[in-house]
């Protein structure tokens, strides 16, 4: 499976928006939100399913001790709330705004159902991206249960490195150009941002990556 912490590199967005239906197109609008604007807390109804048009949403919930626990970073073209499709009846998770110009797009379940029915190629996209999301979960919960921060940290940069990397022509090094903080990364694996700086400083020690904001680069020999 190409992606383990995302889905794959299909823009759900493009295909699944009821704008791209005619039929749905006059009375659907889009919503906006802010940073840390929450578009859904835990126990709200589970009666919407959302794409994002543009921006960052974290999906996540709190633990009985009141801490943060983040399952999923999605970005543009991605979807989520879709366990409604199933029947779910409250979130179980709250999903927030991480940018200052997130646009979601909000398809009711009835909506979504009819779309489902009526088009097959919807329907397949739709069971994909829940299986896809199921196999993430499961694949997280092995790594943070079963890994050390250090493993967890140089398995997500494969990840990364298939869904954002590139081979640079000159050098033969994999450089990954991603869309996610410091912050987002150490969300996702279970740990600190001031561990994450640590075990990023020390694979560049070992010669293994160079980092800045927004590029890593895993040098040659390593990847």
């Amino acid at each position: 499976m190409k992606s383990l912490w995302f889905f794959d590199d299909v823009n759900l967005f493009k295909i699944l928006c009821p704008h791209k239906f005619k039929a749905y197109k006059a009375t659907h609008d889009f919503d906006a939100y802010k940073k840390k604007d929450y578009i859904y807390f835990e126990e709200d109804s589970a009666n919407k399913v959302y794409l994002i048009e543009k921006g960052k949403v974290k999906i996540g919930y709190y633990s009985e001790d009141g801490d943060e626990v983040v399952k999923a970073i999605l970005t543009k073209g991605e979807l989520f709330g879709e366990t409604a499709i199933l029947g779910e009846n409250k979130r179980k998770e709250f999903a927030q705004s991480v940018d200052n110009t997130t646009s979601i797009c909000p398809v009711g379940v009835d909506t979504m159902h009819e779309l489902m029915r009526n088009n097959k190629t919807f329907s397949l996209k739709i069971y994909k991206v829940i299986g896809f999301r199921l196999r993430k979960l499961e694949r997280r919960l092995q790594l943070l249960l079963f890994k050390d921060a250090k493993t967890r940290l140089v398995e997500f940069l494969d990840e990364l490195c298939a869904d954002y990397g590139y081979d640079c022509e000159k050098t033969g090094d994999k450089v990954i150009q991603h869309p996610y903080t410091q912050k987002d990364i150490a969300s996702l694996i279970g740990t600190s941002r001031p561990t994450l700086n640590i075990l990023l400083n020390e694979l560049k020690e070992e010669n293994v990556i160079e980092f800045n904001r927004k590029e890593i680069r895993i040098y040659k020999n390593i990847a």
